[in-house]
């Protein structure tokens, strides 16, 4: 549904140099965010980690409600091709996984209460996923929260990168973002065994071959 609706909606209020979007918002009903959205509306000062392209209304209102932002690009800076060290001899890339996190994820000894991870782990190079986990695991105080979302088959137009913006509301806004191949669909036990020795999950059925799962720390 969401590819067709852009496909037929190829008019950007933004300038074709801005990088990481194209084409309008779409409104989503996401059931993860409605939850987080209440935490964050009640627990001002947070650390907030919003995964992706920058987006201003993100940082406007996460900001407006006292907490603070930082930004990480995570599929971005992974698809760069900087981190690939040459290949092994099944022609598979060997990556550079201390040095890509150290770019990526680099919070100079700050921690976080809560992650906008939104996609990402999607779109990842296989070799990244599990250390980033790892990463954020250590870097997040006892109790943050992870707000991800999975794609659950790899084909279709459901399957295109997009960039996530909050709202006031129960909605998230989606919007076209720089295109990266998906790497996999994520199953029920697949994000329960890379999440393995998280205090807990709590997940959202969806419409639109997306799930959403709140992780916590």
């Amino acid at each position: 549904m969401l590819g067709r609706w852009f496909e037929k909606k190829q008019v950007s209020d933004l300038p074709a140099s801005v990088a990481g979007f194209s084409g309008p918002r779409v409104p989503r009903h996401s059931g993860g965010w409605s939850v987080l959205r209440k935490r964050l509306q009640a627990e001002p000062g947070l650390r907030i980690i919003d995964v992706g392209y920058t987006s201003p209304a993100n940082i406007n209102y996460l900001t407006s409600l006292g907490h603070s932002v930082f930004l990480a690009d995570l599929v971005n800076d992974a698809c760069s091709n900087d981190w690939k060290m040459g290949a092994d001899e099944d022609g598979n890339p060997i990556w550079n996984v201390t040095g890509y996190l150290e770019q990526a994820l680099n919070f100079s000894g700050r921690t976080f209460d809560v992650v906008l991870l939104w996609t990402a782990l999607d779109y990842l190079p296989e070799a990244l996923v599990a250390p980033v986990v790892e990463h954020l695991h250590r870097s997040l105080n006892p109790g943050a929260d992870v707000l991800a979302f999975f794609h659950t088959r790899t084909k279709g137009e459901e399957t295109v990168n997009c960039r996530y913006h909050v709202t006031p509301g129960d909605d998230v806004d989606v919007q076209l973002g720089q295109q990266f191949p998906i790497q996999r669909a994520f199953t029920n036990r697949s994000i329960e065994k890379l999440f393995a020795g998280w205090s807990g999950h709590r997940q959202f059925l969806a419409k639109d071959s997306v799930s959403e799962v709140i992780m916590s720390r």
